[in-house]
């Protein structure tokens, strides 16, 4: 992964150094294991574990002539050791190392994400707390609806970022698996008992039949919760660059002291973490078909993965562990600006209250046909007065709509003025948001 959009914490754990150290550790349980199962004696196995290393530039010169890394790994895990050497990588095939040695890597990013996404949870719920009855519109097709709050937007992330984090912590169980059972996967040099003791050893449980390698879907299905991880916060990235638009500005991505955001135009604000996120979610998501289409091997196993496997798994876990903590800190120093939501909430002239309106009537003995026909009559003229540049709200604070409804003569025959002004009151629309905190923020 590019520098730019890595943090050393989680790049770490995919460099060659991390690669090669995880293969030791799973050699290093294997003779262990053989040691208690009486094939190797005490004294051989003492020395292994202490013994035993390996250099990263000594591995690179002898895969030049093999054109093998494990090999040219265990050879250079040989050169380390004496006699005892012959017991390293006893009845295994390259893949038992490597996969159980891949499951141990991923299991620990996961480990790092789902911490990320503790954070995140964190600050959404944060900002959810602060802002639970800051009112504003909500939009549906992008047009306004009825009245919200911004808690409530808040909400509907931390539920879905909540989703998400299940399923990470179910890949996590899932791709918890090692295997030792040999070139075929029938234990045919090897006990169970042997793949057993080494995975139980590095803290994974033995597949429960495997072949060549541990089957591709374990991967597919941790692939695919990291980018259900990234829509999720790509669905906020987008909210965000909505929110921050010029006519719209009802929040804002902080902008500090001395940033710049365009080389022609100074006074530009432009939301470019929330756009980078939208194109890191976007690489994420890239990754799930290349991940699926590992899922149909060969027989027993080909190696059409592996290249696939280089790119793909340091690349995911880098880049969402990057987009997660850009994301956090987003929404940590997201400003908000109430009084625009107001003021937005207000552009239509009351229409947000239509609905409200419309279900007063059906009381009043009035077909619900016929109280669609009535008000929507009234919201027609509204739109078509607010088009002609009327003022949507007068300097008595009443609305084009509310007056409209108020003059109507078909409903007036059925509504009281005290019946219509009741409709324009935004605590009919917040009053259980209470309800929905308590539900949501267990």
């Amino acid at each position: 992964m590019v520098e730019r959009y890595s943090r050393e914490i989680m790049a770490k754990k995919w460099d060659m150094q991390a690669k090669y150290d995880a293969w030791l550790k799973v050699e290093l349980a294997a003779v262990k294991a053989w040691n208690k199962l009486g094939l190797i004696d005490d004294t051989d196995c003492e020395k292994i574990l202490k013994n035993a290393k390996f250099d990263i530039a000594r591995i690179d010169e002898i895969e030049k002539t093999t054109k093998h890394d494990v090999i040219a790994f265990l050879t250079s895990v040989s050169e380390s050791l004496g006699e005892e050497s012959r017991f390293v990588h006893y009845a295994m095939t390259s893949s038992d190392c490597i996969d159980t040695a891949v499951a141990l890597q991923i299991k620990e990013s996961l480990e790092l994400i789902l911490e990320d996404v503790s954070l995140l949870l964190e600050a959404i719920k944060k900002r959810a707390l602060e802002h639970k009855n800051t009112l504003m519109v909500g939009r549906s097709h992008g047009i306004h609806g009825e009245p919200i709050t911004f808690g409530l937007v808040l909400a509907i992330w931390y539920d879905e970022i909540s989703h998400a984090k299940e399923l990470l912590e179910h890949a996590k169980e899932v791709i918890s698996y090692g295997k030792i059972s040999g070139a075929m996967g029938n234990f045919a040099h090897a006990p169970l008992e042997f793949e057993e003791e080494v995975c139980k050893n590095l803290g994974l449980k033995a597949a429960p039949v495997s072949n060549q390698v541990i089957q591709r879907d374990r991967y597919a299905q941790v692939i695919s919760a990291i980018a259900i991880l990234a829509s999720s916060c790509e669905q906020i990235a987008v909210a965000i660059r909505h929110f921050q638009r010029t006519e719209v500005y009802e929040a804002e991505e902080y902008f500090s002291v001395g940033q710049k955001g365009s080389s022609a135009m100074p006074h530009k604000r432009n939301p470019v973490l929330s756009e980078n996120i939208t194109g890191l979610c976007r690489v994420l998501r890239s990754f799930v078909t290349p991940t699926l289409e590992n899922v149909a091997l060969w027989h027993e196993r080909d190696i059409s993965h592996s290249s696939v496997e280089r790119f793909i798994l340091p690349d995911a876990f880098i880049t969402a562990d990057f987009m997660l903590m850009r994301l956090t800190n987003l929404i940590d120093k997201l400003l908000v600006y109430p009084e625009n939501m107001m003021k937005n909430l207000n552009l239509t002239g009351g229409l947000v209250f239509s609905g409200r309106v419309l279900l007063e009537l059906p009381f009043k003995g009035i077909s619900r046909e016929e109280a669609y026909k009535i008000v929507q009559r009234n919201a027609m003229k509204v739109w078509a007065d607010l088009q002609n540049g009327k003022a949507a709200i007068n300097e008595k604070n009443e609305s084009l709509f509310l007056l409209a409804l108020l003059s109507d003569e078909d409903l007036r025959k059925s509504l009281s003025e005290e019946d219509v002004r009741k409709c324009f009151d935004y605590n009919y629309y917040t009053k259980n948001v209470d309800a929905i905190f308590k539900r949501t923020f267990k």
